[in-house]
């Protein structure tokens, strides 16, 4: 299995970290990892990109041209996932910031309000979160066994707090789609 990804967001909506608790959680659950972030000098509101490939293989390239799946978090991303996401590919968009609909037929397109899940939870930051979860549901590309646990290993001490909302966040995901 190889799944090569793209995330696509603004600054602000955690696609860089959401780029990094993927490849974090695929290494620890014994596959190869590839990750290029992508980012604007702006801190929010700027373009965010992340490429990624999980294979439980060695990977020959690191670079993601026509990514199996992609990620539209903003309404501005569409277009570029759409023009690169290959034929027959995964585009899991979130409903609450994406209102239009894709121009290709030949996509698998799945909608989710994110954000709407996030806040449901407490904080709708959590939106990377639950987009995580329902793309590895999705993809097949991560396991999410023991989540928790690697969280608690990606994050420092002080982030802890954190954790249990994190998990929550990608349950959500994992059980709406």
């Amino acid at each position: 299995m190889t799944e090569k990804s793209f995330f696509a967001g603004f600054g602000g909506q955690g696609i860089i970290s959401l780029g990094q608790i993927w490849v974090y959680c695929a290494m620890e659950e014994g596959k190869n990892v590839t990750f290029f972030p992508f980012y604007g000098a702006e801190k929010r509101g700027g373009i965010a990109r992340a490429s990624v490939i999980v294979s439980e293989t060695e990977i020959a390239s690191p670079l993601v041209t026509l990514p199996d799946s992609a990620l539209v978090m903003n309404s501005d991303s569409l277009p570029l996932c759409e023009g690169i996401l290959k034929s027959g590919g995964l585009m899991l968009i979130n409903a609450a910031l994406v209102k239009d609909e894709p121009k290709r037929s030949d996509l698998r397109v799945v909608k989710l309000d994110a954000q709407g899940l996030a806040e449901g939870i407490g904080n709708g930051r959590f939106a990377n979160m639950v987009a995580l979860g329902a793309l590895a549901k999705l993809t097949g590309a991560l396991a999410l066994d023991n989540i928790e646990g690697i969280l608690k290993k990606f994050f420092p001490p002080d982030k802890h707090k954190f954790v249990a909302m994190n998990v929550e966040a990608i349950q959500q995901g994992c059980r709406a789609v």
